[in-house]
């Protein structure tokens, strides 16, 4: 999600205190729902993209930004930002594929971007991150209904705002966009499959089937995928109108039958103010869920990582909750980013996490180019790829630890 409110204050780690808190009751749900969880997660490994990283011999960009400074950086620019990280998937071998969403905010300001899944290898010990390459998303078929940006079909950030993506067994990826919000369903080579899957009773602003009842960029912003790989489960950033008060739908879809199943599980937010930046599933019944604020720097406050449960085990309707980590504190007692006992992820917009193995979890920022400045005031945000430690096993799906 691009919420481009731009904040220019700092961060200072080094004056926050290092409290461990006892680890949960258990980690496969049977905590205090919202309130218990694990305890403080550990740093085990840091890696950066500098901001001013791009897509060598690509198209120009960023020209309907107007000449407009942010953060020290002008555009428009030669070429495309390889930026803005709003989803990702294990490789297996150390490398992972990461979407790049709309672009630079809207679907006004984004023509000229190009969505595009990019392939990357953080490398830990030299806190450096590798541009590996990278494909294209198109419609080369002319699978979707609307009038796209680019004759050539070639997508962009103003066709769709993809947010989340889940790989499945042929090989083939299921997007996620807010502007339907839509399923988009694209080959190995990032050609689009079939048209766009809208979700029934749904709209939001860019839609251009009218009569929106959600706001916008409040669409498909996570999506998980079940252990057998038969269902997927877009989650929506924003409260359809007329649910309750920071009430997210989660949706099931099939992909044995390509249809939306009916079942609709409730995600409540801890604030309603809060956006969700990622979902993906732990188990059949489990799922890890990035909850933040819309803080960045001085003023982020919450970025935490919860279980939720569909199950419901406290009968209120709506799924249970639990945390596994808190992102604005983290031991680092190795001192992997700095000098101080605890790191801080203070970035706006966190929209990555990938369970690496039962106790570990990677995250990732969507910096926003050039626009966040949550890691220092003035400067545009790298992409920060994490490790953590957590203290707790999630028991997860051995399916999910491969």
């Amino acid at each position: 999600m691009k919420n481009l409110r731009r904040v220019g204050l700092g961060v200072g780690v080094g004056a926050l205190a290092l409290t461990l808190a006892a680890p949960s009751a258990s980690a496969s749900g049977s905590a205090d729902f919202g309130h218990g969880g694990f305890g403080t997660a550990t740093l085990t490994g840091w890696a950066a993209l500098p901001a001013a990283t791009f897509v060598s011999a690509s198209d120009p960009s960023g020209a309907l930004l107007g000449g407009t400074p942010s953060n020290g950086v002008t555009p428009p620019f030669d070429d495309q930002p390889i930026q803005g990280f709003s989803g990702i998937v294990k490789n297996g071998d150390g490398t992972f594929d990461v979407i790049s969403d709309n672009g630079y905010g809207n679907k006004a300001n984004s023509g000229d971007f190009v969505l595009r899944i990019h392939h990357l290898a953080p490398d830990y010990s030299t806190k450096t991150v590798d541009v590996l390459g990278g494909i294209n998303l198109t419609d080369p078929n002319r699978y979707v209904p609307f009038a796209l940006t680019r004759p050539d079909r070639v997508l962009t950030g103003a066709d769709f705002d993809i947010e989340s993506i889940q790989r499945v067994k042929d090989g083939s990826y299921w997007i996620g966009d807010e502007f339907g919000p839509y399923l988009l369903h694209f080959d190995r080579a990032g050609r689009l499959l079939q048209a766009p899957i809208p979700l029934p009773g749904v709209r939001a602003p860019e839609n251009p089937e009218g009569s929106p009842n959600l706001n916008s960029s409040k669409g498909f912003e996570g999506m998980a995928q079940s252990p057998d790989g038969r269902t997927l489960y877009p989650l929506l950033e924003g409260t359809v109108a007329g649910d309750p008060a920071g009430t997210l739908r989660f949706n099931e879809f099939s992909l044995v039958k390509q249809q939306y199943t009916g079942k609709v599980y409730t995600y409540q937010l801890e604030d309603p103010a809060n956006s969700i930046g990622d979902a993906i599933a732990v188990d059949d019944d489990r799922f890890l869920i990035i909850e933040r604020d819309n803080g960045q720097g001085a003023t982020a406050k919450f970025k935490k990582i919860y279980m939720a449960d569909k199950r419901d085990r406290n009968r209120d309707g709506k799924m249970d909750k639990t945390v596994v980590a808190d992102l604005m504190h983290i031991a680092d007692p190795r001192h992997l980013f700095g000098p101080a006992d605890v790191f801080t992820f203070p970035f706006q917009t966190i929209e990555d996490v990938v369970i690496l193995d039962d106790r570990t979890l990677g995250v990732v920022n969507d910096n926003n180019f050039p626009f966040s400045s949550g890691r220092t005031p003035g400067r545009p945000d790298d992409d920060e790829f994490i490790t953590i430690r957590l203290t707790d096993n999630l028991h997860a799906d051995k399916r999910f630890l491969k």
